[in-house]
């Protein structure tokens, strides 16, 4: 038998059950944690129309000084979340009321952990969704510079992996590079969801003091407030479903790259070789260099897209109101994330050591995929296009003899071989890092002005 800290006796595998792995994923929330009641003291001592006041000033600035010492000792590993402590919200209260007595009995006054956890998600959701698009312009940036690096190195363009028409490495690699960095589209839709404030609406249903909630939204750098309190109590999970989603089809976009990777570095394409040191070996056969990295990220990506089905799955027959369910799509969120930063940072050190064979990419050119070039070329001397196309399928011995640099170098137009606009990446890849870096700053400066 145990006790929790609000002194009710469970049985221990009742406690442990609903205690699940808070006391493990909290941990990352300790700082957004101390952030969010910084600024409900903050709040509570600015309070006009009481008789007296719940929290002094002079009582947050000690409240403010003591969840300081507290986000250090995380930062520095010395903060632990005790099973009857149960989650990190109680476990800093405990760690308030030990250190302050009466005051840090104080802190709780006008809020619930259902409003509470809901500002710690949304205050780190808001930091990883930035720190994940700053990893996604590192990885547009490497395949751009592997791309550029290649130069004009013509490469088959396949389509139902067979071979189609001609391209360029450099057109594979910056078409990958645009599809992550268009993902950054679906990230940013996620973080204006989880940029909204619900503090203040305590267990879904607001209380009976005069709380400013425009307040706490200012002080924490949310755009605005969950206006209605029961609409901010059922936006949980909600926030934590938008960013899974986003971060599925970032994985789906990420393992067809992983794909063709794998793909272009067999022998038999010897496009791509992959560099060493992210290869494994096998237990029996010695000549083996194996992409065991890229074809996780292929189950990873599947995973991700489970962790989606589950939040969604979660939510989708839960009545109004809090419920106990919503405890597991913290896990599903933190999984999620983990998922989608470590398969960046790999990817685009795999990318970054990764070689070209231009002699087997040109090698590789058959007569067949010339086909529609030269249809083409009949059209720009006045043959209809149908005619054109029955004529070079009815004598495909005129491709040969057809050479793969002088194909893709007549491909000028807006995107294609000899058309792709380099500054063009460079801007995009730019523009995110700045705005992810400014509201990463202005986060950061909001939890300064909090905690010093």
């Amino acid at each position: 038998m145990k006790k929790t800290i609000t002194d009710r006796t469970v049985d221990a595998d009742i406690l442990a059950y609903t205690v699940g792995d808070d006391p493990v994923l909290d941990l990352a929330l300790v700082k957004w944690d101390c952030m969010g009641t910084a600024a409900h003291v903050t709040m509570l001592s600015e309070m006009k129309g009481l008789a007296r006041p719940v929290v002094t000033k002079a009582e947050a600035a000690k409240v403010r000084a003591t969840l300081a010492s507290v986000v250090k000792s995380a930062a520095e590993g010395r903060f632990a979340i005790r099973e009857d402590d149960q989650d990190v919200h109680m476990a800093v209260e405990r760690v308030l009321t030990e250190k302050l007595g009466s005051l840090g009995k104080k802190i709780h006054t006008g809020r619930s952990r259902n409003d509470q956890v809901a500002v710690d998600t949304r205050l780190h959701m808001k930091d990883s969704i930035l720190a994940v698009e700053g990893e996604i312009c590192d990885l547009a940036a490497e395949l751009c510079a592997f791309g550029a690096a290649a130069g004009p190195v013509p490469l088959v363009g396949r389509t139902h992996l067979q071979p189609a028409m001609p391209s360029t490495v450099e057109m594979w690699a910056t078409g990958h590079a645009e599809m992550a960095l268009d993902q950054v589209e679906n990230l940013e839709a996620a973080y204006r969801l989880a940029d909204l404030n619900p503090l203040g609406s305590a267990a879904g249903y607001g209380v009976p003091l005069p709380l400013d909630r425009t307040r706490t939204a200012k002080l924490l750098g949310f755009s605005r407030t969950i206006h209605n309190c029961f609409g901010a109590s059922m936006a949980r999970g909600e926030c934590e479903a938008a960013l899974l989603s986003a971060i599925a089809q970032l994985m789906a976009v990420l393992s067809r790259l992983a794909e063709d990777m794998i793909l272009f570095s067999m022998p038999e394409f010897a496009y791509f070789k992959l560099p060493r040191e992210y290869c494994t070996g096998s237990s029996i056969m010695p000549q083996k260099f194996n992409p065991d990295v890229l074809e996780l990220i292929r189950s990873k990506a599947a995973q991700a897209l489970g962790l989606q089905t589950a939040a969604i799955s979660l939510l989708h027959a839960m009545p109004g109101g809090y419920n106990r369910d919503l405890q597991d799509c913290k896990l599903l969120y933190m999984k999620g994330l983990e998922i989608a930063r470590t398969t960046l940072r790999i990817l685009a050190r795999v990318v970054k050591g990764m070689k070209v064979d231009a002699d087997a990419c040109r090698s590789a050119f058959t007569p067949g995929v010339f086909a529609t070039d030269v249809a083409l070329r009949l059209v720009a001397k006045g043959i209809p296009w149908r005619d054109a196309y029955h004529r070079v399928r009815d004598n495909l011995g005129m491709l040969d003899g057809e050479d793969p640099d002088s194909a893709v170098a007549l491909k000028k137009h807006e995107g294609t071989c000899f058309g792709l606009d380099r500054a063009l990446y460079r801007y995009r890849i730019s523009a995110v890092r700045k705005s992810a870096g400014a509201r990463r700053k202005a986060l950061e400066s909001c939890c300064r002005k909090l905690l010093g």
